[in-house]
């Protein structure tokens, strides 16, 4: 009997049936992107309660929050390999055990120490999702979706975000507003570390359920089970067989992928590979985490209450899924590098006129304030920043990743990738703390001139990948 049957597609609605299917693990597999974002930002409500309970200067507290970007570096880097000897949704499986492991373990620390040691390995976790999640959606996704499907990931990274931070101000309204409050009889900052536990276990569930890659079943040899995942994620028009033999053709003429095939061109890479960099790069160096990990602290350092500054950072967090959800309907109408563009173009206004601000910080009665004006025009300042990077690199840079290496390279490309731009996130972390002693302003125009700077980047280098399969990445 022939695989490609002649029959219209079942639909629901006007949408072929097979779409709510890869949907459905589409957002299965970025349920790690929601760990991933619920992860990097709950750590912004504890930051005072660390800082109080472990009496910590500002470079240590800076070395602890950013150290779990070390472990996500390690992950991102060693998820490609894993993901090629085990599969994918064998690694979203163990990514979700280390979340699980890491919440339980920063809850209940015994020394500053430990506490670090368990960020790192939640970090590990972090680098596993950030890798295997675009990978496989952009290998089970349809072309023509893959845009809005690969979204997903960026969609449940803000996401997580928003809960962390709605999550940390309810704890820190039932404790009375102090971080280092009782709650379930530890302190506050500790109940918010503990309450990833839930999103942990639900991801490791979802990954159960998920089907193996098609291309890593092609890999493997295993062209019935390929067949079968393609049958359900593929229009029903699609002749599977020849499918399979499209996608075995192509990976034929390649060699297994190694770290070694990343290497050519004048500068020890491949040029494709120093692009993927340089997006992964310039991602952080804008300073987007620095308002995912340290507003509250941030605002309370400018003279708000603590209150208001919990609210504020949910409030960027709204403002991070309106820009994602922006970006999502028109990644794939408009193109990755429009979107891109107009991207930095607006970062780079909105945090010039937060470095305007903030430089009228002044001190007044022992303690820094800012003028009404001057905080008026950072609050929304930091807000129109948000909105731009998440309405653009938040969706873009993640999507691409998953599209534009070649099959031969893409998840040891993938995971070079990913792993600079968790140095690189570590490096923006570490340093945010002593920088803003040194100067706010000053921290965000260096902030500001990086955002210009990727303007020259996105025209020269940056290829359009919109419509594209993936074998025709070369």
């Amino acid at each position: 009997m022939s695989s490609n049957a002649s029959v219209d597609p079942p639909r629901v609605g006007s949408r072929p049936r097979h779409l709510g299917y890869v949907a459905f693990i589409a957002a299965s597999a970025a349920m790690g992107g929601f760990l991933f974002g619920y992860d990097s930002a709950v750590i912004n409500g504890a930051v005072e309660g660390i800082k109080g309970r472990f009496d910590v200067g500002s470079a240590t507290l800076g070395a602890v929050i950013a150290i779990a970007l070390v472990g996500a570096a390690l992950g991102a880097m060693l998820a490609g390999r894993l993901a090629d000897r085990l599969g994918r949704p064998k690694v979203m499986q163990l990514a979700a055990l280390f979340f699980a492991a890491s919440s339980l373990g920063c809850m209940m620390p015994f020394t500053l120490w430990d506490l670090a040691a368990w960020r790192i390995l939640g970090g590990v976790a972090i680098g596993m999702a950030s890798v295997i999640a675009p990978a496989y959606i952009a290998e089970v996704a349809p072309a023509e979706y893959r845009g809005r499907l690969a979204s997903f990931q960026q969609a449940a990274i803000v996401l997580g975000i928003a809960v962390s931070q709605l999550v940390n101000y309810g704890l820190l309204n039932l404790a009375d507003g102090d971080q280092r409050g009782t709650l379930l009889g530890v302190e506050t900052w500790q109940v918010m570390l503990g309450a990833e536990l839930l999103p942990a276990l639900v991801y490791g569930a979802l990954a159960l359920r998920i089907p193996e890659s098609p291309r890593y079943l092609v890999a493997q040899r295993r062209f019935e089970e390929a067949k079968r995942v393609l049958a359900r994620v593929e229009p029903p028009e699609t002749d599977l067989d020849a499918e399979v033999r499209r996608i075995d053709a192509r990976m034929r003429s390649e060699h297994k992928p190694s770290l070694r095939d990343l290497l050519g061109g004048r500068f020890m890479l491949l040029p494709v590979v120093w692009v993927g960099i340089g997006l992964s790069v310039f991602q952080q160096l804008v300073g987007i985490n620095v308002i995912f990990y340290y507003s509250s602290s941030l605002w309370q350092s400018v003279g708000v209450d603590p209150e208001s500054s919990f609210f504020y950072s949910f409030t960027t967090s709204i403002i991070n899924i309106v820009g994602t959800v922006i970006a999502m309907l028109l990644v794939d109408r408009l193109g990755r590098k429009p979107l891109a563009l107009i991207g930095s173009a607006g970062m780079a206004v909105s945090l010039g006129v937060a470095a305007w601000a903030f430089s009228f910080k002044e001190e007044v009665n022992g303690e820094f304030r800012l003028p009404d004006l001057q905080g008026g025009v950072a609050l929304v300042a930091a807000h129109s920043f948000v909105l731009f990077f998440a309405l653009s690199w938040g969706v873009v840079v993640w999507v691409m990743l998953g599209e534009m290496f070649p099959n031969r390279i893409r998840a040891a490309a993938l995971g070079v990738a990913a792993g600079a731009q968790w140095v690189t996130n570590w490096l923006i972390t570490v340093s945010f703390p002593t920088l803003s002693d040194w100067n706010l302003s000053g921290s965000y125009v260096i902030y500001t001139v990086f955002a210009v700077l990727s303007i020259p980047f996105i025209l020269k280098w940056v290829p359009e990948t919109k419509g594209k399969a993936l074998e025709e990445m070369g």
